[in-house]
């Protein structure tokens, strides 16, 4: 890990390592041990104040630099990412509790996302408006907003640091980012690569803290122009709330409850691997993950049969093993999902595999739930774990409602041979994502992020996620004769 050392016990503001103003510090858990990785600086208001008030220096001469020296800056950052991709995947696995080929993927996407932005920094343009006499002209500029505050949680800390900060910077804003005090360790070693990049002093600042502490104070600052928010739809609403005071424009990626829709003439040896991946990959930590498996009647009996066999056979173990799943990442995470286990059986769902933890420890065994309806606890709330909930459906109609059947709005996979039918349920179900005949995105470049219903609104780390990070300013101009 030397190659991406960063001093302990420090945040990183206005370009230097400092520690915070009255000492306090985090201790950082390995979640396969619960040993002490390391300690970070705890952030108080004065801490967040320091941060804010160095973004918001640097902010004039990093918005007036030209965009194409901006995205060179970020590309030689994306360099320094890809040529450290080892170090920085044992820091990210070893402190969400991921397996390291979990940790690679990650640092993988995000150098690729960092990349992307490098790219489109120089391309951000606004538009010539059409006028109704030939002595008008009008068009609109993109401007950035200024001081961009980012808080992200702890299950993919690199992937989310890269896709808020990187188009955050590319439109000219600064940023205070605020990770997790569970896993801050990725964003603080992307920081330091950020500063051997030769980032001006102030651009990115990060602090780690609490919630009640820091991270209240930096979304009710009134130096903060733009806030981003990655994280559980209860807080995201006491950040709007507290948003509202300064009239600040929030972006909010939240929960989610993602279906996979599995009909009776799909591909079963392609999409069972897929959908056992889809809620055990970071041991279901992901707001995507595929937490309900919506499976034809006709079908129903062979794919849960296979299902469990699949997870039945997933190996857990720490990080460094590098097996097929790693632990929940905390105590109190693993206090969640452990009522989640106890609570379905009691509410009439029939357990088929898992269900007890796996070790001591925070580790749980993937978890198969069948005969569940929607009206379950595990059918309608987020669990963030390996738990999948299996429920039936007769027709097309049928699996429309079921994948409705939720506050939630950001993923829904459709495994089916029929066009007709999938382009069909992509247009009726209410969600910011669909994928077909895969789980997730895979093989498309700048794909939004997007979500809808209580999963939020963003376009995080797409094509369109620039435009979040600017305001547009309208220009209307008479043209006088001389």
């Amino acid at each position: 890990m030397a190659a991406v050392d960063f001093p302990s016990s420090q945040h990183f503001i206005d370009g230097e390592w400092v520690a915070a103003r009255d000492g306090g510090t985090l201790d950082v858990l390995d979640p396969s041990t619960q040993q002490v990785i390391t300690k970070v600086a705890q952030a108080g208001g004065g801490d967040v104040d320091d941060a804010v008030t160095a973004a918001r220096r640097a902010f004039p001469a990093w918005a007036a630099t030209n965009p194409s020296e901006r995205g060179a800056l970020i590309r030689r950052w994306a360099d320094l990412i890809i040529a450290e991709v080892e170090a920085l995947a044992a820091v990210e696995a070893q402190d969400v509790g991921k397996p390291l080929s979990g940790g690679r993927t990650n640092i993988y996407i995000a150098h690729g996302i960092i990349d992307y932005f490098a790219g489109a920094a120089d391309k951000l343009t606004g538009v010539t408006l059409p006028t109704r006499s030939p002595d008008y002209l009008g068009y609109t500029v993109p401007e950035p907003y200024g001081v961009c505050a980012v808080i992200i949680p702890w299950n993919v800390p690199a992937v989310l640091t890269a896709a808020n900060v990187a188009p955050a910077l590319a439109a000219g804003n600064t940023v205070v980012l605020k990770p997790s005090e569970i896993a801050p360790l990725a964003p603080f070693a992307l920081a330091e690569l950020a500063r051997r990049a030769g980032f001006p002093p102030g651009v990115i600042n990060v602090v780690a803290g609490l919630g009640p502490e820091a991270g209240v104070a930096l979304t009710s600052h009134p130096g903060v122009d733009h806030i981003s928010f990655v994280g559980s739809t209860a807080t995201g609403r006491a950040i709007m709330t507290a948003a509202a005071q300064n009239l600040v424009p929030v972006k909010l990626e939240l929960g989610g409850k993602s279906p996979n829709v599995l009909f009776a003439d799909a591909d079963l040896d392609t999409a069972i691997p897929a959908i056992v991946t889809s809620i055990t990959e970071n041991a279901g930590q992901n707001c995507y993950a595929g937490a309900r498996l919506l499976v034809a009647a006709s079908v129903h009996d062979e794919v849960v049969e296979r299902v469990a066999a699949a997870m039945a056979a997933v190996k857990t173990g720490p990080w460094e093993a590098d097996l097929d799943m790693g632990p929940l990442v905390s105590a109190a995470q693993f206090a969640r999902v452990s009522g989640f286990l106890e609570q379905a059986p009691r509410e009439g769902a029939r357990l088929v595999t898992g269900g007890a933890p796996a070790d001591e420890g925070w580790f749980v065994r993937p978890t198969l739930f069948d005969r569940v309806d929607a009206g379950m606890s595990i059918a309608r709330e987020e669990v963030f774990g390996p738990v999948l909930a299996v429920q039936s459906f007769r027709d097309t109609a049928e699996a429309t409602e079921l994948m409705n059947a939720t506050d939630f709005g950001l993923l829904a996979c459709i495994w089916t041979n029929d066009v007709s039918r999938a382009l069909r349920l992509a247009k009726n179900v209410r969600s910011g994502q669909v994928a077909v005949n895969q789980f997730h995105d895979a093989g498309v470049i700048g794909f939004p992020f997007n979500m809808q219903k209580d999963s939020g609104f963003s376009r995080g780390g797409g094509y369109a996620a620039l435009r979040e990070y600017t305001q547009e300013k309208g220009v209307a101009i008479r043209l006088l004769d001389r």
